[in-house]
């Protein structure tokens, strides 16, 4: 069978800046950030006292999914099952869902629609809450529910269970580039004939005691406290670390004939997915980057593009003094001459990072901005690094059209991620 082109017909997503895909968009677009002190959790004895939370409660975003008012009614039952990286995916899926105009109550086939799902750490709130419990007032206390709401992948069995998808389903855990790599993978599940319509993207909710002091221990979050709606500065020199965030992005994907057949709005295309290891080291990216070369490449060539096609990159940008650097010598590598042409910005600067969901936040942006022909920009950039020396769509959107969007994520353990999203037309 020859390969078949695979599209994005929906798309959802909350983050710390937007609850829903149209306030998510425009505030990329006029560099808005939802940064701001930790209001869900006690900070007062952590290094850094702010995050990027979702600006909704359990119950509010379970009530963002509800499809009717008993359902709505129904929203606290519900938020005393899931935990909150249960509830963002769920509610992000829903968004995308709608957004594709599919009948999920009666596929023609549900095996072949499938879900893939990506977490980074999972149900840190039920873990951290239930362990509490079990100190506190013993094993007895802990909750039935606990195992079900805390592994990673019950986003995934969720999802699929809501929408009745019977095809493949599975949950991929690499750290930062969890969503990324679901979404390549369920695009290989379309492209080569496995299921006609995928659910895939990334949810996390890491701002917790445990989250934030483990990151802080680890030295790798900004300590910007006094001013925290600057404290994600990716590729500019006065960068400290990053802003742990939460959200949750998806996407759905279809065969090219199977959204023809329906009428589908057909908002982009994936092209070609590069996935590799670094070999090197459980936290620090490889000094050679050899492994981010090599993803990149290989997402050029599943594409069948030049690198002289590409127009923009949704780069990592972190925020991190290694990471920006190291991912722009990576992008030079690769790109060569034409790396100075090219336009990258890092929508972490408005979002924070937010582990196992930053792909799928990243690639509702990627496909975004290839649709309406508007990059979002790096904001917090006022001094330059002489070792991030690119087009960083430095504080402000540019609208330019580009023809393809390369989207790039990297992850603790050396996984490294590419997606590459072609302007459908």
């Amino acid at each position: 069978m020859a390969n078949r082109r695979v599209v994005v017909t929906g798309l959802g997503s909350l983050a710390c800046n937007g609850n829903n895909l149209n306030d998510y968009w425009s505030a990329l677009k006029e560099g808005r950030h939802g940064i701001a002190p930790t209001a869900n959790v006690d900070v007062t004895d952590h290094t850094t006292k702010f995050s990027g939370e979702v600006k909704l409660n359990n119950i509010e975003v379970a009530e963002q999914f509800a499809r009717n008012e008993e359902e709505k009614g129904a929203a606290k039952r519900t938020v005393n099952r899931k935990d909150r990286f249960v509830l963002l995916a769920i509610a992000a899926a829903e968004e995308a869902i709608q957004h594709s105009g599919l009948d999920y109550s009666n596929w023609p086939d549900p095996f072949k629609v499938g879900c893939i799902f990506g977490a980074g750490i999972g149900g840190l709130h039920s873990i951290e809450t239930e362990h509490k419990k079990h100190l506190d007032r013993g094993p007895r206390r802990i909750s039935p529910l606990l195992v079900p709401k805390m592994i990673v992948d019950s986003a995934a069995g969720d999802v699929s269970i809501r929408y009745n998808a019977k095809g493949p389903n599975y949950c991929i855990t690499t750290a930062c580039a969890s969503a990324s790599h679901s979404i390549g993978a369920a695009f290989h599940m379309i492209r080569n004939g496995l299921c006609d319509v995928m659910i895939t993207g990334g949810s996390e909710a890491p701002i917790t005691d445990l989250g934030i002091g483990g990151f802080n221990a680890m030295k790798a979050l900004s300590t910007r406290n006094d001013s925290p709606e600057t404290a994600s500065r990716p590729f500019d020199l006065d960068r400290d670390g990053f802003v742990i965030a939460e959200a949750a992005g998806a996407l759905i994907l279809e065969d090219l004939e199977h959204a023809k057949a329906r009428g589908a709005e057909i908002h982009g295309e994936i092209v070609g997915h590069g996935c590799t290891g670094d070999a090197h080291h459980e936290t620090a990216p490889d000094p050679s980057g050899a492994g981010g070369i090599g993803c990149m490449h290989m997402a050029l060539r599943d594409a069948g593009i030049n690198p002289e096609d590409l127009g923009y990159i949704n780069a990592h940008g972190t925020s991190t003094k290694y990471n920006d650097s190291g991912e722009t010598t990576i992008i030079k590598k690769v790109f060569g001459d034409h790396a100075y042409k090219l336009k990258v910005s890092s929508t972490k600067g408005m979002t924070g990072h937010s582990l196992g969901a930053a792909g799928g936040i990243e690639a509702v942006a990627a496909v975004m901005a290839l649709r309406d022909g508007v990059l979002p920009p790096t904001i917090n950039y006022n001094t330059p690094d002489p070792e991030c020396d690119l087009d960083y769509v430095p504080n402000t959107a540019q609208e330019i059209s580009c023809e393809y969007a390369l989207s790039n994520n990297l992850g603790f353990g050396g996984h490294n991620a590419s997606i590459i999203f072609k302007r459908f037309s």
